[in-house]
């Protein structure tokens, strides 16, 4: 089937839309245990960028759960094939010329690893949203941990299942040190440089 699969070659590329949009695409990761603060840091970040005119999507754990991967579980492997599918999408994000925030757990480094190979590294920037569990715990802002305690909730990502913090990230957030306002600014100044066109 596989064999069958011949790629259509469109006219307008991705060099065409970035200069369009007068920026370069980017997927900014963030990454961190659940109520570590990646989707409120991503979405004052959304906002900066767009007040720049900088064409943006948000992407988190709700509104892909709950459509393109609402078939899966949170067993392993099924984490997996949810990473896969988001950095397979991102990379269709980016060749449509948009900065892309993605927000999710994704608590294994060979999945993070395997979204730089697919969206190549030049194109990808990631956030260590570090947050202790116990502060992650007490916020509990969808109450997930309560539920994982009580054994509602199986394979909960610092609870009953691992993460796997990153080594080198381009950015570390300590959310219990820095206010959200001036880790948002933070990202944006490192990112602003690489969105030029002239950079290359």
């Amino acid at each position: 089937m596989e064999g069958n699969i011949i790629p259509h070659t469109y006219q307008v590329k991705q060099k065409d839309r970035s200069n369009s949009n007068q920026h370069k695409p980017l997927l900014v990761w963030f990454t961190g245990l659940s109520g570590s603060g990646k989707s409120t840091i991503a979405n004052l970040v959304e906002k900066k960028l767009f007040e720049k005119n900088i064409k943006t999507y948000t992407l988190d754990g709700d509104n892909i759960r709950k459509g393109i991967n609402s078939d899966l579980s949170f067993s392993p492997q099924d984490r997996t094939e949810n990473i896969r599918r988001i950095a397979e999408v991102s990379k269709l994000m980016i060749d449509a010329g948009l900065v892309v925030l993605a927000a999710f757990v994704s608590p294994y480094k060979k999945d993070r690893d395997n979204i730089r190979t697919v969206v190549k590294d030049v194109n990808f920037v990631e956030i260590y949203v570090n947050t202790s569990v116990e502060e992650c715990e007490r916020r509990d802002v969808k109450g997930l941990y309560k539920k994982a305690r009580s054994g509602e909730i199986k394979n909960m990502t610092g609870v009953s299942a691992p993460y796997e913090a990153p080594d080198c990230p381009d950015i570390e957030i300590e959310t219990e040190k820095e206010s959200i306002e001036g880790s948002a600014n933070r990202i944006v100044d490192y990112i602003t440089p690489k969105l030029k066109l002239n950079n290359e």
